[in-house]
């Protein structure tokens, strides 16, 4: 089967340097609004790139944390701001040193099915890391915060999560890459976040038990001094290979019009959690 990484076009998409007040509910907005461009056909597939400063995101899930003010109380007290997003997965973090990716495929035809899309971004990640000849893992690591089975992690230590989300004739897999900093103080910001919002109360859902030392970022990792700007590079070279062409774009005025909508909507999400 072919490469979904394998288009005719890519479209590039940068939101890396939008700065600490660009929030993270416009993200999943903006990825909404490409899922029903790319979907109509009225967007080549698309990689948007992007960063938050200090922002946790909690999933759905979190919301039903029976003390969940008092966690949330917690990290703004850290200085971090708090999201829900608009789909399922646990808790992370978002910082400076955390790249976070999207590509945003066409599936018209439901010709993409979740194990191919988790597949596409784990065979990129491997592309972003091949001079590094390390042995990257894709698997549950329990103890991590929002562990999943395409947990992507190096001798047992978790670095990145994917997810993905199904909207309007697209497809956006999504992935946060713990570039620089330390993979187990964010854990254990998480960890923290738990003991407070569930005091060890039965509940109907099962949230993670965090062990800090279960995650690190790919600098601890590769013992080596990394950017931010040197993956964003080689982001931009792999796609290149992977493709006829490959522009850089800003939103167009229709897509606007739309993540405005979009954008609205996950703020009375937002607001409807924590009024």
């Amino acid at each position: 089967m072919t490469s979904l990484l394998s288009q005719q076009k890519w479209r590039f998409i940068d939101h890396t340097s939008f700065g600490p007040h660009f929030d993270a509910m416009q993200s999943f907005a903006y990825d909404d609004t490409l899922c029903a461009s790319v979907g109509k056909g009225n967007s080549a597939t698309t990689a948007r790139a992007w960063i938050h400063h200090d922002t946790i995101v909690l999933g759905i899930q979190d919301t039903k944390l029976p003390f969940l003010d008092e966690g949330i109380d917690f990290l703004k007290s850290k200085g971090y701001r708090v999201v829900v997003r608009n789909s399922g997965g646990l808790a992370v973090v978002l910082d400076q040193g955390v790249l976070n990716l999207s590509l945003i495929f066409p599936d018209a035809e439901k010709g993409i099915d979740i194990n191919r899309g988790y597949a596409a971004m784990v065979e990129l990640v491997k592309e972003l890391l091949i001079e590094e000849n390390v042995q990257i893992e894709a698997r549950e690591i329990v103890g991590s915060y929002c562990p999943g089975s395409y947990d992507l992690s190096i001798n047992g230590k978790k670095f990145a999560g994917i997810s993905q989300r199904r909207l309007r004739g697209g497809v956006a897999v999504q992935i946060y890459i713990s570039i620089t900093n330390s993979g187990s103080e964010r854990a254990q910001v998480i960890k923290e976040f738990y003991d407070r919002s569930l005091k060890q109360e039965e509940t109907r859902f099962i949230f993670p038990k965090i062990i800090p030392s279960t995650m690190s970022s790919l600098s601890e990792l590769l013992e080596k001094e990394l950017s931010v700007q040197t993956f964003m590079l080689r982001l931009l070279q792999t796609l290149k290979k992977k493709s006829q062409q490959i522009y850089t774009s800003s939103i167009t005025d229709e897509e606007n019009d739309l993540f405005k909508i979009n954008y609205q909507r996950m703020i009375d999400r937002n607001y409807k959690v924590f009024k």
